[in-house]
């Protein structure tokens, strides 16, 4: 199953951001050398967010990722969510579609 987790970010993430950005990578790394974290970033043009794309048998393993991130612990996100993504089209779709639909 393909989960997003969504964060907003401080109005200051920018100038705070680099006290936490080492710790936060190392979160996110292992998490993804687990195959648990596809892709993730900071959106842009605002700086004021970001999304990231997991693969996990559950919502909760996201939801604790989130509360163990150091962006989060350290007041740089102002709210977080997740949200269940039913993907039904590309190679790693988790729900794919049958040719021809």
């Amino acid at each position: 199953m393909h989960y997003l987790l969504f964060y907003d970010y401080v109005p200051d993430v920018l100038e705070r951001r680099p006290q936490f950005r080492g710790a936060h990578l190392k979160h996110a790394r292992a998490s993804e050398a687990r195959g648990e974290l596809l892709l993730a970033g900071a959106l842009a043009d605002p700086v004021d967010g970001a999304v990231l794309l997991f693969s996990a048998p559950s919502k909760d393993l996201v939801e604790n990722f989130a509360r163990e991130d150091p962006y989060v612990t350290g007041g740089l996100v102002t709210q977080w969510k997740v949200r269940s993504w039913t993907t039904v089209v590309g190679r790693d779709a988790a729900n794919p579609l049958p040719p021809g639909l």
